[in-house]
């Protein structure tokens, strides 16, 4: 990294900090000086996370903050104890994931992925924009993934009631993350603060290790033609940390470089009806 790109001074929320590439990302900002505030759930995994970014980044400023993002509140309490902690945010970084083989309803009553891969950095973005405007120039990454493009939004069935299968269900957690992204650009513009969209690349980690179907299969057997994590985190990096991407907004990125998503992932209307209904099942103002 470039002497430019030091981040001292700046403050990085990262979700999905406690392994892959949220972990690695999480490293690379720390070495460049930012303050990082890793999310995870687990409080032995965070804390082993919190672990490897000191023996990573020589005096590190690391931080934790312990959420299950498959519930509402729990995104909530998330946002009100950053605010209480920080009083700026320069990157907020929406990593985490899930995908699982059988459908799973949420404490909110919610299907587990789309509440845990949509939903949830939805509603935390919302809830710390006033931060991120206040910081600005500041920047919201959300990973999404080449798997959108087999996605298909149904606005009528976005629970997964009528059919669920894992990985469409996940792909399509994916394609909502860049509509998100999509539409947040444009009411985004005019402020001092970016969105985009990364595909990370198929990285070798612990994700879809907990499926039993054919994607497990896949994680297998690919496995040892993946990515590593540390890899598959350049793109996030570089979009949290470089002067190249100053002002760019609204798009998807995969190894440093924009590319094209879906046509889905460009329809203004889906992306719109999907902000709505999103606004209304997280009790957000539209």
């Amino acid at each position: 990294m470039s002497a430019e790109t030091r981040m001292d001074g700046k403050v990085c929320l990262i979700t999905g900090a406690t392994g892959g590439i949220g972990l690695e990302t999480a490293k690379a900002l720390g070495r460049l000086g930012a303050t990082v505030v890793l999310v995870g759930r687990a409080p032995a995994r965070t804390q082993a996370a919190v672990d490897a970014v000191n023996q990573s980044v020589a005096g590190a400023r690391v931080d934790t903050i312990l959420a299950d993002l498959s519930s509402l509140q729990a995104v909530r309490a998330l946002a009100d104890t950053f605010r209480s902690r920080y009083s700026r945010l320069d990157v907020l970084l929406n990593n985490a994931g899930l995908i699982i083989d059988r459908r799973e309803v949420t404490v909110d009553g919610l299907e587990a992925t789309f509440a845990t891969n949509h939903l949830a950095p939805f509603l935390l973005t919302h809830l710390l924009l006033d931060t991120l405007k206040a910081s600005g120039p500041a920047r919201v990454i959300n990973v999404s993934s080449d798997a959108h493009y087999v996605g298909k939004l149904d606005l009528t069935d976005l629970q997964s009631e009528r059919r669920y299968d894992g990985f469409r269900v996940y792909a399509t957690s994916k394609l909502a993350n860049i509509l998100f992204t999509h539409s947040l650009a444009k009411r985004l513009e005019g402020t001092r603060v970016t969105t985009n969209a990364v595909h990370p690349g198929t990285v070798r980690s612990g994700f879809g290790h907990n499926t039993q179907g054919f994607f497990r299969w896949v994680v297998k057997l690919g496995g040892p033609f993946f990515l590593s994590a540390k890899s598959g985190a350049r793109t996030s990096i570089y979009l949290a940390s470089s002067p190249e991407v100053d002002g760019v907004s609204g798009k998807y990125f995969f190894r440093c470089r924009q590319r094209k998503p879906s046509a889905a992932a460009r329809d203004d209307a889906l992306a719109e009806q999907l902000w709505r209904e999103s606004a209304r099942l997280t009790g957000v103002q539209p």
